[in-house]
């Protein structure tokens, strides 16, 4: 996988902070986590196989829609496209179109991950060779602010790997244990470099404090897609990229 930075550059600690990833006031990402080379040597392949789900992908916010969205458009037409291109790399791909943002008929964000968990508990009890765990979002940004770039002649929506940190500037939240931060870290970052054939897709990654059933496999993200401002079709295309950024961390291939 090619770099656009070299290992000396990855291994400044200040370096790589400032340049890769946006730490917000609920978390800390200290020295001793954010290893640049340990996070490389992490292998994340899988051996292909469309027989079996691999990857699941679902959507705590299964009501986040865009800018041209019609009703019932929402992102989970996106998760319906992210599989059909994962698929068609030859991956198995579970797409989960669960709403698990609404109670009752009312949208109710704030139960929304803890729905969600029990949900894709059992999905991962059902299927256990799962490995990958996508949780595809669209992010809110205010009004004048456009999440694009082109790529490739076409208008690309941004995209941003999410973390959980599970842990306040105090330390470890003793409550939301995860046992595969590390992996998950890891895993960001490679897809984060992958990013790097294409300038301005990806914006820098977003660690907070809570765990947003982030814990359950060594291969979890939560991502955003675009905003409300953005053009499904912005999107769409950002799919294609996606798709392609996570083949290159996934397949055998690409690593050698």
């Amino acid at each position: 996988m090619r770099r656009i930075y070299s290992l000396a550059q990855l291994a400044d600690y200040d370096f790589l902070m400032k340049n890769f990833y946006n730490v917000h006031t609920s978390t800390t990402a200290g020295r001793d986590m954010m290893n640049a080379a340990a996070m490389l040597e992490k292998d994340f392949t899988l051996e292909k196989d469309a027989s079996k789900p691999q990857i699941l992908i679902y959507h705590t916010h299964s009501q986040e829609a865009f800018a041209d969205s019609g009703p019932g458009e929402n992102v989970v037409a996106v998760g319906d496209y992210l599989t059909e291109l994962l698929e068609a790399k030859g991956f198995g791909v579970l797409h989960d179109r669960s709403v698990y943002d609404l109670k009752d008929g009312k949208l109710d964000r704030n139960q929304a991950y803890t729905y969600a968990l029990e949900g894709i508990s059992g999905i991962l009890q059902e299927n256990p060779d799962i490995q990958v765990i996508l949780d595809i979002h669209r992010d809110g940004v205010g009004e004048n602010v456009h999440l694009v770039t082109e790529v490739n002649g076409k208008p690309t929506a941004q995209i941003m790997f999410f973390q959980g940190m599970s842990r306040t500037p105090e330390g470890e939240i003793a409550y939301l244990p995860n046992p595969h931060l590390q992996e998950n870290l890891a895993f960001c970052f490679q897809m984060q470099l992958a990013c790097g054939r294409y300038p301005g897709f990806a914006r820098k990654i977003y660690l907070k404090g809570l765990r947003y059933n982030l814990h359950l496999r060594g291969r979890s993200s939560l991502i955003e897609a675009g905003a409300q401002t953005n053009t499904k079709e912005e999107v769409w295309n950002a799919m294609e990229l996606l798709a392609e950024v996570v083949d290159t961390v996934l397949d055998p291939v690409t690593q050698k």
